[in-house]
């Protein structure tokens, strides 16, 4: 018993070090669209994700990307107005009428 709860213990350690943090990208670097502001950005296997994402009926490969709800476009970067309170994100798919973006990227204004 005590073997298993190590093993286990060692095995989330490993898990925990070996994913990736989203990390913030340059704006400039953003090339599907316009930098998004969302509410909020979450893993695509998340409750509110999920859930968002069956009653719009969209199937992904890939629970574990970041999704952004309730988005809105900044058109242009660095003018004014063009701030973001909540998270600024580049997505690689913003075709959903700003309820939900797919495959975002935090990125730095």
């Amino acid at each position: 018993m005590q073997f298993k709860l190590a093993f286990v213990s060692a095995a989330l350690a490993t898990l925990a070090v070996a994913t990736p943090a989203p990390r913030n990208e340059p704006a400039s670097s953003c090339t599907t669209g316009p930098i998004q502001c969302c509410d909020s950005t979450q893993s695509a296997n998340s409750a509110s994700a999920a859930a968002i994402l069956g009653l719009l009926g969209i199937v992904l490969q890939d629970l574990n990307v970041l999704v952004g709800l309730t988005c809105s476009p900044i058109t242009v970067i660095g003018a004014s107005g063009s701030s973001c309170s909540a998270q600024a994100v580049c997505c690689d798919d913003n075709s959903h009428g700003g309820l939900i973006s797919i495959g975002c990227v935090p990125v730095s204004l």
